[in-house]
């Protein structure tokens, strides 16, 4: 079963291994298919979901709210997003803007099936709003009882500093940053991390798995499996397609006997490996096959020695990008970039 950690300095404990529905649910898997990952990982003692009102443009957080129709809501933490662009695309329909995030909210509700998410998280930072406009309106939903907690989604070491000291000023925190995390992407380490340490913030990763590079399924000089991320033009192959390089999946797969040492997949490893950060409340995983939850699930509650660790950062040498600037780089330049 999994286990259970605090999110950032609040008293709200959510599961280390959280379900994400990223790509999956709404255009990836059929609905029937996303329910059954679900209840695998209600099963797994998973209690703590994330999606967001832009993935499969709004589909995914109806897949996520039908799929949990019948569970007691006190025993669920439900997390969503809003920023990115969502129904016609029109001028306002997009951003951190007082009117998005309002009407947003509301329809992340309405789809998701309750009266209010236990997080409401900025998928990015909007650049052409005053950040004092997103923090007055993301104050006001706080108080509504819209959303019980506030985070945010790759944000710099600066932006969390300058958005926390408004959100203080406001009455409220911002308690999370859901970050790219991987044992081969590390630019957080450097700026964020200690940054969201000092002020009470930990981090929801996303791909801790690397896009599926650390499952060790894509081998050098080999042609990408059928039917893998590699292959899905709808979203997973763009993400992906960085890590396919023969120098990056031989180091991965030379990653096998340590994986092997603590009776772990490499799947189980990379998950367990971005939980050895203290400053990570969760490692967010996708599913697109019930089975695939219960086998991330076993990553929960492992602890890496710190020999093992070492040996790891061995293997994969220059293969691992730690350059703090690459957050800042992989910003939207503006709302609709």
């Amino acid at each position: 079963m999994v286990n259970y950690r605090y999110l950032g300095s609040s008293g709200l404990k959510v599961s280390e291994i959280t379900y994400g529905n990223w790509i999956t649910h709404g255009s990836q898997v059929e609905n029937d298919t996303a329910t059954r990952c679900v209840h695998a990982a209600l099963d797994a003692g998973i209690t703590t979901f994330d999606t967001a009102d832009t993935y499969a443009n709004t589909a995914a957080e109806q897949v996520l709210g039908d799929a949990l129709k019948g569970q007691r809501r006190e025993s669920l933490e439900i997390f969503t997003k809003v920023y990115f662009p969502t129904g016609p695309g029109g001028p306002n329909d997009t951003g951190l803007s007082r009117k998005h995030i309002m009407e947003s909210v509301n329809g992340s509700l309405r789809r998701l099936g309750t009266d209010y998410v236990d997080l409401y998280q900025a998928h990015r930072f909007d650049t052409e709003t005053p950040l004092d406009e997103t923090m007055q309106a993301f104050a006001d939903i706080v108080r509504q009882g819209k959303a019980l907690y506030i985070g945010v989604s790759e944000w710099t070491a600066d932006q969390l500093r300058a958005g926390q000291e408004l959100a203080k000023g406001l009455g409220f925190r911002i308690v999370s940053n859901q970050p790219q995390y991987s044992m081969l992407w590390r630019v957080i380490e450097p700026e964020v991390v200690p940054t969201s340490s000092e002020l009470g913030i930990s981090q929801i990763v996303w791909s801790p798995v690397a896009q599926g590079v650390l499952t060790g399924k894509y081998l050098p000089g080999q042609p990408v499996p059928i039917g893998s991320r590699a292959t899905d033009t709808n979203g997973g192959a763009q993400f992906i397609k960085g890590w396919l390089r023969d120098d990056v999946l031989d180091r991965v797969q030379a990653l096998r006997p340590v994986a092997d040492e603590l009776g772990l997949s490499l799947a189980q490893l990379a998950v367990a490996w971005v939980l050895q950060n203290p400053n990570v409340s969760a490692a967010l995983i996708g599913a697109s096959r019930p089975e695939q939850v219960a086998e991330n699930v076993k990553a929960s509650g492992v602890e890496i020695p710190v020999e093992l660790r070492n040996r790891i950062d061995e293997i994969l040498g220059d293969a691992v990008e730690r350059h703090a600037g690459k957050t800042a780089e992989g910003a939207p330049a503006s709302r609709l970039s």
